[in-house]
Order: structure tokens, then sequence, then C-alpha cells
């Protein structure tokens, strides 16, 4: 199914997020529905394959070798391990696969190892993801014959914002990626981050961003900001929850038809606030103890809040109706990844 592709204005996007909250509440919702059976959940596992020591200045980010966050460099993951990570997460519900390395971009010494973990991921039945930062055109496609599923690259925050956040890539530099990933067959996953000291324009402008690329993302992260010791955002104030909620809201009506996932920050998220998340359209989370290098709700924790939601998790390649039916009746029979919820 093709994605809407109404092209927003920064006014008409402003005047989504700033309706009454019931109002936008329920045109959230009401989208969500059109495109995604409301109680259905995609489930996420992240990996940091590559931990650490990243050149790149971004204010929030404890890999920053700039930044005094005490984490330590590590080298790029052996392939046997990163797959036997990726059993577990499948045993344990995942359906995706997300693998990140701190870098600025590979290098070619890097990819036959990417290579091999895409492709031994793959052949666990799960969908994968990688963020490993810039890429140029030949990079993206290598990524592509190997099978990837989706790249992530985030924009972070609005363009206005974004140099007060990071000196070391501009902004263009992360659209540049996105299109050579989406030139490459590869579908785009991004979003951002709030909590950053943006305002609520600089909110709008990013989705609006997000929502006006050649097509839209088919994941959304948004992520709310966890404050690391030693970086400049340390000390950042916390963004008020009913804000997030609207951003999420936002996002599914400009959206419709990408996964929004509420990403970083749920440890700070009280049960009512993520069920609000989700009656606003988010439909995916990361899974998992840490997400790279931050504490994430433990996987009873969020079983228990599905079975309170009566949400279940997806399988893998649910959502995309070009997956070959065959495989997809096969998944949803035999795929251990779905645990039950009591």
């Amino acid at each position: 199914m093709p994605h809407s592709r109404k092209i927003w204005t920064a006014a008409e996007a402003r005047a989504l997020f700033d309706q009454p909250l019931m109002d936008l509440l329920f045109q959230a919702q009401t989208v969500h529905r059109q495109h995604f059976d409301p109680n259905r959940i995609q489930l996420s596992r992240l990996l940091s394959i590559k931990t650490g020591g990243c050149p790149e200045d971004c204010s929030y980010c404890s890999q920053s070798a700039r930044h005094d966050s005490g984490l330590s460099a590590s080298k790029l993951m052996e392939v046997q391990r990163v797959l036997a990570e990726a059993r577990r997460a499948r045993d344990a519900g995942a359906t995706r696969y997300c693998m990140g390395a701190a870098w600025r971009s590979p290098k070619p010494r890097d990819m036959p190892q990417i290579v091999a973990m895409i492709e031994g991921v793959k052949a666990l039945g799960m969908e994968t993801c990688m963020t490993l930062g810039m890429l140029d055109a030949d990079q993206s496609r290598q990524l592509a014959e190997a099978g990837l599923d989706y790249y992530n690259h985030n924009i972070d925050t609005s363009e206005a914002h974004y140099a007060k956040v990071i000196t070391t890539r501009s902004f263009a530099d992360r659209i540049d990626t996105l299109e050579n990933v989406r030139q490459a067959g590869i579908k785009v996953c991004s979003g951002g981050i709030l909590g950053l000291g943006e305002g609520a324009q600089d909110r709008v402008d990013m989705l609006v961003t997000l929502a006006n690329l050649p097509s839209p993302p088919d994941s959304v992260p948004i992520n709310m900001l966890i404050p690391v010791a030693g970086t400049p955002l340390a000390d950042a104030a916390p963004i008020d929850p009913i804000d997030f909620v609207r951003t999420i809201a936002t996002a599914r009506i400009m959206m419709p038809q990408s996964h929004v996932r509420l990403s970083a920050g749920r440890t700070a998220m009280s049960d009512e606030m993520q069920a609000m998340c989700f009656f606003a359209g988010a439909n995916s989370i990361f899974v998992g103890d840490t997400l790279l290098t931050k504490d994430n709700p433990e996987e009873e924790s969020d079983m228990r809040l599905f079975s309170k939601l009566g949400l279940q998790p997806m399988v893998a390649h649910e959502h995309h109706p070009e997956a070959d039916e065959v495989r997809r009746a096969a998944l949803l029979a035999a795929d251990p990844a779905i645990p039950v919820l009591r």
C-alpha cells in the first residue's frame, strides 16, 4: 500500500499539534485504526555491536569521544556473538533486530562483518535493522544486497535547532544518508529526540521534515532524552509528558502508515503515560534491559503492561503487504517469537 503523499506545511502541522488534546488524540486514534490493528505492537531489540569512541559531538550522547561520560570504547563485536544475541532476542519475543555501531560512518574493512551479521539475523526469520552513521550510495547498495530491511538514521531535531546540538555533522548530511538508503531500496527508520532544549515549533518542524521526505519513514522512533552525566545536556530540563504525547499523536496523523516507535526514555514513563502514547498511535517499542548504553524497562514489566492493555506482539513482516504470503503464513504459524500473555 503506497504512503499518503500529503505535503505538510509548518502552519498546518502546528495547528494540528496545538488543538485541544482530546481532539488530537481522537484524530490520531482514528487515523491509527485506518492503517493498523490498534491492539498489535511491533517489538524490536537493539544491540550495540560497537560501543563508544565516536568522533561526533552529539550533545546528548554518552558514546562521543569528546564527552567524559565514563564509557570505554570497544571493537566491533564478533559475528557469532551477535547472532547468538539475536537468537535469544527472537526467542524472547522480538521480531526485528537492530544493530548499532558508534561510528561517524563504517569503514571498508568493517563491511564484510556487517554483511555477515545481516545475513545471519535474516536467516533466523527476523527483520534486520542497522544504524552505523552516515552512508554513501555504495555502502547503502552493499547493505541492500545483503538483505537489510531497515536503516536507522535519526534527524534528531528541527533543522533550526540542530546546530545547537551537533556541530560535526550537518542536518543536510543526515538527509543525504536517508536518500542514499531510500534509493538503495532499504526501508528508512528515522525520528528524533525530545528534550534537547527545543521548543514546540522545533518538534513540529522535525515531523514536517520527516513526513515530507520523498517517502515518509517506515519507522519513526520518538525518543525522550535520557540525560547522561558528562555530556553537555546532562542537566537538560525534562520534557512535559503531555507535550510528548502530543508529539506522538501528531506524528501518527502526519505519517499514517509508519510505525511510530516509543523509544528511549520509557524507564522514566509511567504505565499511564505509555498507555496514552499507545492510544496516540505509537505501535512499536524496543524490548530488552538496555538500549545501546541506556536502561530500558525489563521484559516482564513490558509483558505485564501489554497484558493490562490487551496488546499483542506483531510477527515479523506482519505489516508489509509486499512480503511473500506463504512466508508470512509460515511465520504466523510457527514463529516462536510470540509470547503468550496471561
